[in-house]
Formats: C-alpha cells, sequence, structure tokens
C-alpha cells in the first residue's frame, strides 16, 4: 500500500493491534481469580476489530491479519510453555516421590519451578506488550510492521 492512510483507518489499525494486551489483562485476571483455565482471550478483540472493519479498509486486513498471526502465535507458544511446565512439575514430583524426598525437598523444588516458569511468563508478557505497542505506533504512522516469530496462519 504506497499511499498513506487516512486517520480513521489509523485509529482501527492501532486497535487491532492494542485490543489484545486489554485480552491478555483479562486472563490474567481470570487467573488470578481462581480461574485456572487457559483461554486465548488476546485472539477475540482482535478478530472482532479485523472481521467489522476489513472489509472497509484494506490497511486494516493488513494490519488486522498481522495483529492476529502474532496472538495465534503467542497463544500457541504459551500453550507449549503450560503444557511442558506440567509435565516437568509432574515428572519432578514423580523423581522425588519414588526417592523418599522429604516434604521440604518437594517444595523446595516445586518453588523454583514456579519461579522459573512465572519469570519466563513475565518475560513474555513484557516482550509481547513491547511489540504491540510498537507495532500499533507503527501502524498509526502508516508503515506495515512483522513481528517476528510470527506463525503465518492468515495470509
Amino acid at each position: 500500500m504506497r499511499e498513506k492512510p487516512k486517520h480513521e483507518m489509523r485509529v482501527w489499525a492501532i486497535l487491532c493491534h492494542i485490543s489484545a494486551l486489554l485480552g491478555w489483562l483479562l486472563l490474567f485476571f481470570l487467573v488470578f481469580a481462581g480461574i485456572p483455565l487457559y483461554l486465548p482471550i488476546n485472539i477475540f478483540a482482535p478478530l472482532l476489530v479485523w472481521r467489522f472493519k476489513k472489509a472497509q479498509y484494506p490497511w486494516i486486513n493488513l494490519q488486522g491479519k498481522e495483529s492476529l498471526n502474532f496472538q495465534i502465535s503467542l497463544s500457541f507458544y504459551t500453550l507449549i510453555v503450560i503444557i511442558l511446565s506440567l509435565v516437568l512439575v509432574v515428572t519432578s514430583c514423580g523423581v522425588a516421590v519414588t526417592s523418599n524426598s522429604t516434604v521440604n525437598e518437594i517444595k523446595t523444588t516445586l518453588d523454583g519451578l514456579l519461579v522459573m516458569f512465572m519469570s519466563l511468563i513475565l518475560l513474555v508478557m513484557l516482550l509481547q506488550s513491547f511489540l504491540v505497542t510498537f507495532a500499533a505506533i507503527k501502524a498509526y504512522k502508516g508503515e506495515h510492521y512483522r513481528y517476528p516469530l510470527t506463525i503465518r496462519v492468515l495470509r
């Protein structure tokens, strides 16, 4: 797209990117409220913006696909981390129980795993907020930004 998008298109393009952060914020509050489900809520808000505005503005179609591809990829990567962490916790508890470890040793192992995975999730959240903000700024300027490490589901 060679011409610079109009102001209204650029605002909708920003919403395609920033609305995903609202989904992560909602997921964050759901998890700490005690709902232990992993739901890719970060996909729904950009999907709504993209679905309703893609036919009206080609710029929104481009930005919405990019945002959705990144959010789908991020959800997939997060699901892999959750599965790996559960496998690691189950195997380390199994090893601790079969080796007749004390309760304090099992607790120390689980606390270490918790700190490691919480740090990893915090790093992913910070990286995502930085990349989404950067993409939103680029979209407002009328420049296209391609997220790194993104699986291109929508073309």
